[in-house]
């Protein structure tokens, strides 16, 4: 990107290892089929053939990773063999029946004060289970939040939630210790204390989505974008996460 400082790291500079503090992935979901009914009217059925494979509606074989941030609460981020510069996460809460799918598209060339990287989400139904509670949408619940997420012994960041459409962050350890940034993202309520959170980079060709547990304190996500030289990469992170305390605006002045 154009506006990107000297040094600035890329995505492949600051990713190894900090999938360190990740969950790990569940084979919970193989030789299962999951049938998908969405808002937008869409239909999806994933069949997971094994530890890493799964079709979709029939298609080809593409890889996946699950992740059990609960035992009825699962993260699924799909690579496409046709589509390489889309990555889908789908989070399936099996306790409501419920479901959220986030998909991030990297965008053929930049544009001036856009991110590279846009995200769009769907709410849905599991088809055959019983659907309770209420469903995924958008929540102000995380602004005014402030918390360390240590995704690793050398991998330290802060975050700091400021709106609807944006937060701050900064890198206490790590690659881009010294850098930060406020940058675009949106956050999802999926049950009490269970967030989707997505943020989408102005400075490198980078977007993340994020499943968060907030009574467990934990993360779990994938970074996608494209690296330094221009290759499409998705790698998976996780962090612990430190509360730091919470700011609660003035009535009539809370932040968009």
């Amino acid at each position: 990107m154009t506006d990107r400082p000297a040094g600035w790291k890329n995505m492949d500079d600051f990713a190894p290892g900090i999938a360190t503090n990740r969950l790990p992935a569940t084979y919970a979901l193989a030789g299962t089929e999951v049938d998908l009914t969405f808002d937008d009217g869409s239909k999806t059925s994933l069949a997971f053939a094994g530890r890493y494979k799964v079709h979709a509606d029939g298609g080809p074989a593409e890889p996946y990773e699950a992740v059990a941030m609960r035992e009825d609460l699962f993260y699924v981020g799909r690579a496409h063999t046709e589509r390489p510069r889309e990555y889908t996460v789908t989070v399936l809460h099996t306790g409501t029946g419920r479901a959220l799918r986030v998909v991030s598209v990297i965008a053929p060339e930049p544009v001036p004060g856009q991110p590279r990287v846009s995200q769009t989400f769907t709410p849905g139904v599991i088809e055959g289970r019983e659907v309770t509670g209420e469903p995924p949408a958008p929540t102000r619940e995380l602004i005014g939040r402030r918390a360390l997420y240590r995704y690793s012994p050398e991998h330290l960041y802060e975050h700091v939630y400021l709106s609807s459409e944006r937060y701050a962050w900064q890198c206490l350890a790590g690659a881009q210790r010294g850098h930060g940034d406020v940058d675009l993202a949106a956050a999802w309520k999926i049950a009490d204390g269970l967030y989707v959170f997505t943020f989408r980079e102005f400075r490198i060709p980078v977007a993340a989505t994020w499943l968060y547990d907030w009574t467990a304190l934990r993360t779990v996500g994938t970074f996608f974008g494209l690296s330094g030289e221009g290759e499409i990469h998705h790698s998976p992170g996780g962090a612990h996460i430190e509360p730091l305390g919470q700011v609660t605006y003035p009535a009539g002045e809370e932040p968009v």
